[in-house]
């Protein structure tokens, strides 16, 4: 195999799309907002929850 296989790149004729598709554009990222944490940890920060000196990874 020499050439890649080509991608459709178009719908078939005659295809309808169902009534629930829509055409609104993604909504832009944003910064999440910092939660304050009643222990003082912050999972985002460090990767995993320290509990009793334990570290739990899920």
């Amino acid at each position: 195999m020499t050439e890649p296989i080509k991608r459709a790149t178009s719908r078939p004729q005659g295809f309808t799309p169902p009534a629930h598709w829509t055409n609104t554009p993604v909504p832009e990222p944003r910064a999440a907002e910092p939660v304050p944490d009643p222990d003082g940890l912050d999972p985002t920060r460090f990767g995993d929850w320290e509990r009793n000196g334990i570290a739990i990874d899920f």
